[in-house]
C-alpha cells in the first residue's frame, strides 16, 4: 500500500505592533521548524493587521504586495506548501479576506475569498459585521498537490456544511481553514464544527487560529485543530502562541470511506450539490 503521509505546521501566531515586526515574527517562528519536518505550512486568519471589522480597509494590500511577495519567498526558502493564512486584499474599490497557497517554488497556485461574512450579534456575546467593510468572494476552492486534493474555507464559511461537501465531491481529502473564532463562539462551537465536518465528509480538518492577544480588541479563541476523518481531535492546541506539525495519514481517509461508505450512500437521484463556477 502506497504510504501518504501529509505533515502540516500550524502556527498560531501573536501579532506584532507592525506589519514588518509581524513578517520577522512568522519568519521566526517558522524557522523554528526543522528543514524537512513539515511537507505544508499553515499561518491563521487576518495577521496582516488588528482583527477589526472598520479597520480591515486600512492595511488591505493588493494580491503581489508586500505580504504575498513575504509569504511567496517563505514558501521557497523553506521548500514547502504553504497556506498563507488569511490577509485583507484590496482588489479596486473592494476589500476582501482572501487566504494565497503558494508551491515550494513560491508560485501561487490557488486563492480563497471568503465567501460567507461573519455578520453576527449575539445576546450578551459579541457584535461583528464583516460587511461593513468587506465583500464576499464567489467561489469554492480546492488545489491539487502530490499528496492529494486540498479544500480551502476561511473561518465562518466552515459553518456551512454545503461547502465542505462540495468540496469533498470535488476530491478534498483534507480541508484547510484559518480561522479566528472569539470566546464566544470558540468555547461553544469550534471543537465540534471541527470534528462534525470531519465525520460529514471523512476527511481531515485542520484550523489555524491566532494566539490570544489580552490587550486585542477581538479576542481569539486559538486553540488550533487537527481532526482525522473519523472525527478524533488528534492535536489541539491552547490559546497561546504555538507551532505544531501533525502527521496526517492519508491512507485513512480512503479506509474510513471503505469501511463507512457515507459518501457512496448518498441519494443523488433525491438530492445533490452542484458547483458553479
Amino acid at each position: 500500500m502506497q504510504n501518504r503521509i501529509l505533515r502540516v505546521a500550524c502556527v498560531q501566531l501573536l501579532q506584532k505592533p507592525t506589519l514588518t515586526e509581524t513578517h520577522a515574527h512568522i519568519r521566526e517562528l517558522v524557522g523554528s521548524i526543522p528543514d524537512g519536518a513539515a511537507d505544508l505550512i499553515m499561518l491563521p486568519e487576518m495577521w496582516n493587521g488588528p482583527y477589526d471589522a472598520k479597520r480591515f480597509p486600512d492595511f488591505a494590500e493588493p494580491e503581489g504586495g508586500p505580504s504575498w511577495q513575504f509569504l511567496s519567498a517563505l514558501a521557497k526558502e523553506k521548500r514547502v506548501y504553504l497556506c498563507g493564512g488569511s490577509i485583507a486584499e484590496r482588489d479596486g474599490e473592494r476589500v476582501y479576506n482572501t487566504a494565497y497557497v503558494f508551491d515550494p517554488d513560491g508560485n501561487q497556485i490557488s486563492r480563497h475569498r471568503k465567501m460567507h461574512l461573519f455578520d453576527i450579534d449575539v445576546s450578551g456575546g459579541q457584535r461583528f459585521f464583516e460587511s461593513e467593510t468587506l465583500s464576499a468572494g464567489n467561489r469554492a476552492t480546492v488545489f491539487s498537490t502530490p499528496f492529494c486534493e486540498i479544500g480551502l474555507c476561511i473561518c465562518y464559511d466552515f459553518r456551512f456544511p454545503e461547502l465542505a461537501r462540495l468540496m469533498t465531491n470535488r476530491g478534498a481529502e483534507v480541508i484547510l481553514v484559518p480561522a479566528a473564532f472569539n470566546l464566544t463562539t470558540g468555547p461553544a462551537h469550534w471543537e465540534i464544527l471541527f470534528r462534525s465536518r470531519a465525520i460529514d465528509n471523512q476527511v481531515y480538518t485542520v484550523g489555524v487560529a491566532p494566539a490570544r492577544d489580552p490587550n486585542a480588541s477581538y479576542q481569539s479563541w486559538g486553540h488550533s485543530i487537527v481532526c482525522s476523518p473519523w472525527g478524533d481531535v488528534l492535536t489541539q492546541a491552547d490559546e497561546r502562541e504555538t507551532v505544531f506539525v501533525a502527521a496526517l495519514d492519508l491512507e485513512r481517509v480512503r479506509t474510513v470511506r471503505r469501511e463507512l461508505p457515507l459518501l457512496a450512500h448518498r441519494r443523488t437521484d433525491l438530492y445533490r450539490l452542484e458547483w458553479t463556477e
